[in-house]
């Protein structure tokens, strides 16, 4: 017996122990009540948002612009306007934004989720702004091919609205919605403006060993087979909640174990924030059969998208070459969903140089986040704030921008940033030139790993087609709207909602339990030693799930690679090895080669043609683009020389004089040069001085120019001051 405190003590036991441990207890016992009791809350959250006529997480107010189950081939998609906020203005002169959300299992709304997000940094540029969202339910009949159309429609009427403009709307498509708009706009180039196309998964072969799990899924599973499996038995419908539940048996850990756990063990300050995400995370949505076999045969085994092998009902081919606006490719190395193979491997799947790029007359941008997952690309406030607002920011330079690849280069301004004054914000933005090989250095698949890949392609078609031929008519005789209804309703992730939910009668005594609770709330010191073993444990569990789903996808890839790679078996379906890529670059149109060719004559007879103007923008690509850089501090000083000097040029006719002056160039540089003072011809020496000083000051707003930079600067003012071109100038 303890002579100060009359009670045992065992040996080692620290002072206090037993105080600490029923301390622990009874903290954990309320925690766990209060645990389920937001549980409930969450459970009561779905049915409530599935009782909504049009459910959606978007964080402001909107109005119905065009409901597109009034169109003649009606779909489940609408547009709307986001109303801007008390305070916020915008200005309907400026270029719309339209930002398309994902249908990839879940509700509309993600872009719009936060105040700080894609829509709502879009609005603060004083940007209009509309919202491409869907219903839960699709149309009767409604395929891919009829939302792209519906698509193509609200764009014209965005324009129709916006007559002030003729800067076509700038497209925001988030994973899914991206490479909708993707084809949409290769659809229907006439329509779009700029494209960001965030984690948005393009060329679905395309990873590396050992770290993108997710491409082998369709061929373990035999095929697309499953996929017209489910939709059947679904009376027609497939359910989102499999597309869900395929995201987060990617990451075990998360899903069973740490996303719970942050919630029990912070269950007094997390219950919000968890409640919010749990909003449009639960929210699983419909899609026809027709769809779904569609995006599985075409996009996920198929692969066909980056090699112009779609052809929708109307006979257009969808050719990623026909976009002539800007595209920007938004990626993380942190995403496991849509890697950066995936998200750029279309651009090497359709061209073979930076050359190829030009010649189809296309801006191609990309920017890589280090470490956002998947669906911070779309959520995180971080984000939004650097990389969607530094798009939406300068979207006129990247409208502006000649054709090339470039990748977007964000960094942090400060006191001592060159030319601060110019910068708009908290970030510089830089657009670097860049080749296929920047590309190709991310890693991807080599020549035998491609031949796995299409073998699949070839076993799902036959496997689909043997389930078309054998066991749908029975499956399709069974299935009815009711068995589809408790399918729906006894999956796992919808289950989960029902049972912790107001419906679940053995509940019914837990919200007045919570209230008990929280009003005797005791929880346990931070400093309790028994919370930290809580925390310990939860390392432990989380490292084993982590080894395990290591161990899991070693061995799943192994199994795909050591199936798909037997030479018996690629010879079963009609690969053979000599028969070279398995997928080849999409052939060249005679018609478009023609046209280049064209183009290039009439760049050649018109490179002494113009004036001042060409003359200026010619000399500053030469100067600072030719170096492969663009930054926004250049493109800022030549805005307000512009607007102060009143040019009445609009943007898309100085965009298109700039590329003109910017090919003439690439095509003879030498004689773009000589032909220089040709364009300054009449024009007094003062007034040359005069234009050499726009080009300067253009030309330097940025950091400080290198030495071949200031080369070529110190032989565009010989040009412009009447001497000749020297012979090291051109070489």
């Amino acid at each position: 017996m303890s002579e100060t405190t009359g009670e045992s003590r065992r040996p080692g036991w620290p002072a206090g122990g037993l105080d600490a441990a029923g301390a622990y207890l009874v903290d954990a016992a309320q925690r766990t009540i209060l645990y389920w009791d937001i549980l409930r809350q969450r459970g009561n959250q779905f049915f409530a948002s599935m009782a909504r006529q049009a459910p959606n997480v978007l964080n402001f107010d909107y109005e119905l612009v065009l409901d597109g189950r009034t169109l003649p081939e009606p779909v489940n998609y609408g547009l709307v306007r986001i109303v801007p906020p008390a305070g916020m203005t915008v200005d309907d002169r400026k270029r719309p934004f339209v930002v398309v959300d994902p249908r990839a299992g879940h509700g509309p709304g993600i872009g719009g989720f936060k105040a700080e997000s894609e829509v709502g940094v879009i609005m603060a540029e004083g940007h209009p702004c509309y919202f491409i969202g869907f219903l839960p339910q699709p149309e009767p009949g409604q395929t891919i091919d009829k939302v792209i159309r519906a698509q193509a429609r609200f764009l014209e009427l965005v324009g129709e609205r916006h007559p002030d403009t003729d800067e076509k709307p700038v497209i925001i498509g988030n994973c899914q919605a991206g490479w909708a708009v993707m084809m949409l706009a290769a659809a229907y180039p006439h329509l779009c403006g700029p494209i960001i196309a965030a984690g948005a998964p393009l060329s679905y072969w395309a990873g590396v060993r050992g770290e993108n799990p997710m491409r082998y899924t369709g061929g373990l599973l035999g095929g697309s087979w499953l996929t017209a499996l489910v939709s059947d038995l679904g009376n027609g419908k497939f359910d989102g909640s499999w597309l869900v539940q395929n995201f987060e048996s990617l990451n075990p850990a998360n899903t069973l174990w740490t996303k719970q756990y942050n919630l029990y063990a912070r269950v007094d300050t997390e219950a919000p924030r968890y409640l919010e995400f749990e909003r449009w995370w639960d929210a699983h949505v419909l899609l026809n059969g027709e769809e779904i076999q569609y995006i599985v045969d075409n996009l996920f085994i198929g692969n066909k998208l980056s090699t112009a092998r779609i052809v929708t009902d109307d006979r257009r081919r969808i050719d990623l070459r026909n976009i002539k606006s800007p595209i920007i490719c938004f990626c993380s190395r942190g995403d496991n969903i849509t890697p950066p193979q995936q998200a750029l491997g279309w651009i090497p799947d359709l061209y073979d140089s930076v050359d190829d790029i030009r010649a189809s007359g296309q801006t191609i941008i990309y920017a890589i986040h280090d470490h956002i997952g998947h669906l911070g690309i779309f959520v995180s406030t971080g984000v939004a704030v650097k990389e969607h607002r530094e798009f939406a920011s300068n979207i006129d330079l990247i409208d502006c921008l000649p054709p090339g690849l470039y990748e977007a280069v964000i960094e942090k301004a400060t006191p001592a940033t060159a030319n601060r004054e110019l910068v708009r914000g908290d970030y510089i933005t830089r657009f670097a030139s860049r080749t296929l090989d920047d590309l190709r250095a991310l890693g991807g698949n080599t020549l035998d790993e491609e031949r796995c890949f299409a073998a699949v392609d070839r076993f799902s078609a036959t496997n689909y087609g043997l389930y078309r031929t054998t066991s749908r008519p029975l499956v399709r005789v069974l299935a009815n709207e009711t068995t589809a209804e408790w399918q729906r309703r006894l999956h796992p992730l919808r289950l989960s909602y029902e049972i912790f939910s107001d419906r679940n009668p053995c509940l019914q005594i837990l919200p007045a339990l919570a209230d008990w609770v929280r009003q005797h709330r005791r929880p346990a010191a931070a400093d309790n030693p028994w919370l930290l073993g809580q925390e310990l444990c939860s390392a432990w569990i989380k490292f084993s799930l982590d080894a395990y789903r290591d161990w899991r996808d070693l061995w799943l890839e192994q199994l795909f690679f050591g199936f798909y790679g037997q030479p018996w078996f690629q010879a079963l379906v009609g690969l053979k090895a000599d028969d070279g890529p398995p997928r080849q670059h999409p052939g060249l149109d005679p018609a478009h080669l023609t046209l280049v060719e064209n183009k290039k004559a009439t760049l050649r007879e018109k490179m002494d043609q113009g004036g001042p103007r060409e003359a200026c923008l010619r000399s500053l690509l030469y100067v600072n683009l030719l170096a492969g850089e663009a930054d926004e501090r250049k493109f800022e000083m030549l805005r307000r020389l512009r607007a102060a000097h009143a040019d009445s040029l609009s943007l898309a006719g100085f965009k298109a004089v700039l590329r003109e002056q910017f090919c003439m160039l690439l095509l003879d540089e030498k004689r773009a040069l000589a032909t220089l003072p040709a364009l300054l011809a009449g024009v007094e020496r003062a007034k040359r001085e005069e234009f050499f000083s726009l080009v300067e000051r253009v030309a330097t707003a940025g950091d400080p120019l290198d030495a071949a930079a200031r080369r070529r600067l110190a032989t565009v003012k010989k040009l412009f001051l009447g001497k000749e071109v020297p012979a090291a100038a051109t070489a």
